[in-house]
């Protein structure tokens, strides 16, 4: 089985949004899982979507793997650094958000075609 990676580094959501649709998707079939991630209202899914699509095409084009046969095996979301700003409030306060950042990962695995 050879183990095909694609990422998505400083994606501008949340990981805990992201990690929500990738529980969806492990273990499925690559080709299934793209019309499904295709329909999601959710901006991770969009995203998510991408990248499984930049997977299946590494898998394709630098290993000469089947796309039919594909399985997602790994897919996992990591926190990044936060962007910090501040609100402004009453009576000269401030308080802050956090602007949450995230590196998606989508690996895929497949046999090799002889």
């Amino acid at each position: 089985m050879i183990k095909v990676k694609a990422q998505a580094k400083w994606v501008r959501t949340s990981a805990l949004k992201v990690r929500r649709i990738l529980k969806l998707i492990q273990g499925k079939k690559a080709e299934a899982v793209l019309d499904i991630l295709k329909f999601m209202p959710q901006k991770a899914a969009a995203i998510t979507y991408k990248v499984l699509k930049s997977a299946i095409a590494n898998a394709k084009n630098n290993y000469k793997l089947s796309t039919k046969e594909l399985i997602i095996s790994e897919a996992y979301a990591d926190t990044a650094s936060m962007l910090k700003r501040i609100r402004p409030r009453a009576r000269g306060r401030a308080f802050p958000i956090k602007k949450r950042i995230s590196h998606i990962t989508v690996v895929v695995s497949g046999k090799e075609m002889e």
